[in-house]
């Protein structure tokens, strides 16, 4: 039986990127004769990933890894607008990254393929970092506590994607575990 693939893309959100990757690591191992998980990095994903110190462990645990050239390179979008992928993750997506699939502006490898994902009917999920108006906590690469404010403004362009066609939010990257339950 042929695996299905799923991609999944990491944005420049620091928030969430350690028990995100803690996840997906557990999903993989799941559900590893049924479904091949190929990573997107964006530009700024990859100096995430190295600032926090956790890209050697998703290069030992994900075969496919792929790091942003520019909006086109590597071809994400067109990947998915043919139906390579069951479904799109974006886990965790960042506040900008957020901003520019509500606003339509697909400048960047997984803004751009989120777009023409939903253009193309494929199912888009979205782990927001900033997900409600208000003081979070964060934790930083050497574990110190980072105290922020979400502004109103980025909740809205989360609110805004939520109501898309075939575009879901996530609060939790527990969360994910429910979206693979879904299919497999």
């Amino acid at each position: 039986m042929e695996k299905k693939k799923v991609a999944w893309g990491i944005t420049g959100a620091g928030d969430k990127i350690v028990e995100t990757l803690k996840i997906m690591k557990k999903i993989k191992e799941q559900y590893q004769d049924q479904v091949e998980i190929e990573v997107y990095v964006s530009k700024s994903g990859d100096q995430v990933i190295k600032y926090y110190g956790i890209s050697n462990d998703l290069e030992t645990h994900f075969d496919n890894i792929w790091v942003e050239i520019n909006a086109n390179s590597p071809f994400l979008a067109g990947n998915i607008q043919l139906n390579k992928y069951e479904f799109f993750l974006i886990a965790p997506a960042s506040s900008n990254t957020v901003a520019k699939i509500a606003l339509r502006m697909g400048d960047t490898l997984i803004s751009n393929a989120a777009i023409m994902g939903q253009k193309a009917d494929v199912p888009i999920y979205i782990l927001p970092a900033d997900y409600e108006e208000g003081v979070t906590i964060t934790k930083l690469p050497d574990g110190n506590d980072l105290k922020i404010t979400l502004r109103k403004e980025d909740i809205e362009h989360v609110q805004k994607i939520a109501k898309m066609d075939n575009t879901s939010t996530i609060k939790t990257p527990e969360d994910i575990n429910k979206i693979f339950a879904k299919y497999y």
